[in-house]
């Protein structure tokens, strides 16, 4: 594997890619300042040196002559001083007690996205680990991170890293991240990575010098593309397939969430993404794990998670904003920017039927069509949210979905993203209504980089026509404001809402027709008139009912199931669960209900209920 990686005890091998050199020369630092170790070169660009005498914390860099320049080392793992600084040797052992672990199947993810920096107070790998506890209480089974590869300065959101391989310093370097896993793995709580594979930041960034790892073919709103299928493309990929192997084998990473691959340009007959997929369907036969790569893309390609075998790159699951869109339009009001083309009850139910929203149809934000189909795709195959990093953190001031739509409403969204059978994702400190914003921030050392970004984001947000002063991404108080605080959800209405997350992922897990999901198993009714939708899901003999009301105001509807005696399982609006509520709920509360086909009865403003029967 390319970068320093141990033979024994006191010897290393360097391997570095470095076409555009004609001699790269290892210089070690500190107190091995004088040591010179001139690397061999080898076919197709690399250089690699055996090196003895070497430890943890020994601090190098390269020398290439023909820029005659030290620069660090492109597979670093680990940059304790800074982006521009010296690489370090890590000590790569480490005590994992998580020999047991095998990961766990797809369907049972339900993924809990945080920002280590801003998580807790202390912005640390060590610091979540308290957390698990209560996020396993919750009845969340994975936990992803965002990117933790090196990046210029002490904050940032993470897809600004310029070191792929280097664990991010001020989190808690390498030996904390192993913490962080090998706990989550105690808990029974997968970790999912998220890696940046379609751009490096702006700073910090040394592959040029080193060899064709970018392209201008092809452009990216954050710089450079990444030269996937150009002269050279094939140790690039070579990098980053390894890049997705270290997560794996070295941190037990269960998955990884890979960013914007829409970015990723490459018209190779064999696309990147595939050859990805294959590799870590390889790692994971070797390591007898579950591993899954969730690509995050805006064009509803369904080839993404299609198999191989009938053209598709073979990734397990994808991030599909759809349903997001479609609910925070429906809820919100809003219809600027990308909200454009959502706003009605038919664009929720398209995304709750299928997984997508747009599957070939005409966008108005697009001012084309829009995605293929998904319908042959498993339910699994999609991971939903009603907020997320971006949704949240691209808005002007980082206002969360519970700061802009009532109490009530809040609750019926997580009912219809918790209760749907795709793969549910929750942003830290939703499950409470968190109050602090997620805004974005940086800490570049480049002024002129940073008017840019400034700019920039002005620039982002003229399209929803947020004219404002936005917060300062530079400023130190940005990053603060966004640091969460989870015991909120311990009293009041934040508390309701917590136990009401915490029922919806109780009732998810044991009744089976939420158990074994599937868009085949699902029917669903709309009625755009009264704003309501019907969703049925049975699984065997199981059945489950929901019904929900997105209006405003109290409606009227009729039950148009069979008549017969059903299991009420939860109302929304039940006074346990009102922003007043003063009873905890300890159990599931059923009680049996009779229902004559066309029964009229009534549904509050932004409220749903479930009910369920068997052995019909």
């Amino acid at each position: 594997m390319i970068g320093p990686s141990r033979i024994d005890e006191e010897h290393f091998r360097f391997q570095v890619w470095a076409p555009h050199a004609t001699e790269v020369t290892l210089h070690f630092e500190g107190v091995d300042d004088a040591r010179r170790v001139p690397l061999q070169a080898c076919p197709r660009g690399y250089y690699e040196a055996v090196v003895g005498g070497v430890k943890p914390g020994n601090k190098y860099r390269y020398f290439l002559d023909h820029s005659q320049a030290l620069r660090p080392d492109p597979a670093s793992r680990y940059q304790p001083l800074s982006v521009h600084q010296a690489s370090q040797i890590i000590d790569d052992h480490f005590e994992w007690t998580d020999s047991e672990w095998r990961g766990i199947p797809l369907e049972e993810y339900v993924i809990y996205e945080t920002h280590v920096g801003t998580f807790t107070a202390q912005g640390t790998f060590d610091a979540v680990v308290p957390e698990l506890q209560r996020l396993r209480d919750l009845g969340i089974t994975a936990l992803e991170l965002m990117p933790v590869a090196q990046f210029p300065g002490k904050r940032n959101w993470g897809y600004d890293g310029v070191y792929p391989f280097a664990v991010q310093e001020s989190y808690g370097g390498p030996m904390g991240l192993k913490r962080l896993v090998d706990a989550c793995h105690h808990q029974d709580l997968a970790v999912v990575l998220d890696v940046v594979y379609n751009h490096l930041g702006p700073e910090g960034n040394y592959l040029w010098d080193y060899g064709p790892y970018f392209t201008d073919r092809y452009r990216t709103p954050w710089g450079a593309a990444i030269n996937f299928d150009g002269p050279g493309s094939q140790e690039v990929r070579r990098f980053f397939i390894d890049n997705a192997r270290y997560w794996i084998r070295e941190f037990h990473i269960d998955a990884l969430r890979l960013d914007a691959v829409h970015a990723i340009f490459d018209f190779s007959a064999t696309h990147f993404l595939e050859e990805l997929a294959g590799a870590v369907r390889q790692e994971a036969n070797k390591l007898r794990r579950f591993c899954y790569l969730f690509p995050e893309s805006d064009l509803n390609d369904a080839r993404l998670i299609r198999s191989p075998a009938i053209g598709g790159y073979g990734l397990d699951a994808q991030w599909s904003d759809d349903f997001h869109h479609a609910i925070h339009a429906l809820l919100t009001g809003e219809q600027t920017g990308y909200y454009q083309d959502f706003g009605t009850l038919d664009h929720l139910t398209r995304a709750l039927k299928t997984g997508y929203t747009y599957s070939g149809d005409y966008s108005v934000f697009r001012k084309r069509p829009h995605g293929n189909s998904p319908e042959h795709n498993e339910a699994t195959q999609f991971i939903i949210c009603v907020q997320n990093h971006d949704q949240v953190g691209n808005r002007m001031y980082g206002d969360r979905l519970s700061q802009n739509i009532p109490f009530d409403a809040v609750k019926m969204a997580a009912g219809l993203c918790l209760l749907s059978p795709y793969l549910p994702l929750i942003f830290m400190g939703e499950e409470y209504g968190e109050t602090a914003p997620f805004q974005f921030f940086v800490d570049h050392s480049d002024q002129e980089l940073n008017e840019n970004i400034r700019k920039g984001r002005k620039n982002e947000f003229a399209q929803f026509c947020w004219t404002k002063e936005p917060p300062d991404p530079l400023a130190e108080l940005t990053f603060l404001q966004s640091k969460i605080d989870s015991s909120l959800g311990e009293a009041g209405h934040h508390g309701v809402l917590y136990r009401f997350y915490q029922e919806l992922l109780r009732i998810r897990k044991t009744l089976p027709a939420f158990v074994h999901p599937s868009k085949k198993r699902q029917e669903i009714w709309s009625d755009s008139g009264n704003q309501t939708v019907f969703i049925r899901r049975w699984h065997r003999t199981d059945e489950a009912y929901l019904l929900f009301n997105l209006n405003r105001n109290s409606v009227e509807t009729k039950w148009d199931r069979p008549s017969g005696e059903y299991q009420r399982i939860l109302c929304s609006s039940d006074a346990l669960w009102s922003e007043v509520a003063l009873t905890e709920i300890s159990a599931m509360h059923t009680q049996t209900q009779v229902f004559s086909t066309g029964e009229c009865f009534s549904l509050k403003p932004y409220s749903f209920m479930v009910w369920a029967r068997s052995g019909q």
